[in-house]
């Protein structure tokens, strides 16, 4: 992944803030990926921000923020490790700052899951307390076009439901593929479409071949898989996340090297870190 590069010489900016599945894994053997839960950051060249899901990683983006402006958050379903640092953004409370929310219809009520983690007894401020200069849009199963950047959902198989996105921008393209666990032959042939040509393909990789067969039915998948979409759907660069809380970092990269023996351009999410789609 690159760390930087000039504006006009890429048409998306991609960057983790979170990597993690499940639950915030702070211990020091975590930290080289990271032990924040999802949460992306893409940008165009002219800095307009987009954000995808709301894990405890976006509370540092929060922090890293200095002046926001209008914020555009797309999330793929209402698990605690998607939205769990929603309470803890600093945008959330400034009444300057503009957010609108996105939602599929793959999933859960948009505005009352949100609301419903920011209740008595499990957060001291309501969610209706916040600013209110906020939106809430449910896009269905329709694209959604903001400016120079469109979103195409797509259903993904997972407990309660999960929605993915194509994220598309002057012919490039990346694809957010989290909490997705193959076998269900209609949805992986929905996210093999939707995944078709991608510059980079974000794939749920939170268990190993060996791991999956205790954990089927949980919503996720493995390397293997993960490997298998992107060689047959002619993708650039494949990136693994949503890292299992018991894999450690010499565990991840051990599942990076196994993963880049089938597919070279693969690596893992590491919290921090950018990639340039030029």
């Amino acid at each position: 992944m690159d760390n930087g590069a000039p504006a006009n010489t890429w048409r998306l900016k991609l960057r983790f803030w979170g990597v993690r599945g499940s639950i915030p894994t702070p211990l020091s053997q975590n930290l080289g990926y990271g032990g924040n839960t999802s949460c992306l950051e893409i940008r165009l060249p002219n800095d307009d921000l987009f954000v995808f899901d709301a894990g405890t990683g976006i509370r540092d983006l929060g922090a890293a923020l200095k002046d926001p402006g209008d914020i555009h958050l797309f999330l793929t379903h209402y698990h605690w490790d998607h939205i769990q640092g929603l309470p803890f953004f600093a945008p959330l409370y400034n009444p300057k700052c503009a957010m609108t929310f996105y939602s599929t219809c793959y999933s859960c009520g948009l505005r009352e899951s949100l609301a419903g983690q920011m209740v008595e007894p499990y957060f001291p401020v309501n969610f209706e307390a916040v600013s209110g200069n906020r939106k809430f849009v449910n896009m269905g199963g329709s694209p959604t076009t903001l400016g120079n950047l469109t979103v195409r959902p797509f259903p993904m198989h997972h407990p309660q439901g999960a929605g993915g996105y194509r994220i598309e921008s002057g012919g490039a393209s990346i694809v957010y593929a989290t909490d997705h666990e193959h076998g269900h032959e209609k949805l992986d042939a929905v996210l093999r479409e939707y995944s078709q040509d991608a510059d980079i393909l974000i794939h749920d990789a939170q268990y190993t071949p060996e791991e999956y067969q205790r954990f089927k039915g949980y919503g996720h998948s493995t390397w293997e898989e993960a490997v298998k979409v992107a060689r047959e759907c002619n993708v650039k660069q494949l990136i693994l996340f949503h890292h299992d809380p018991t894999h450690d970092d010499e565990t991840v990269s051990a599942i990076v090297e196994k993963a880049r023996a089938r597919f070279p351009n693969t690596v893992g999410a590491r919290e921090g870190s950018s990639s340039f789609v030029r």
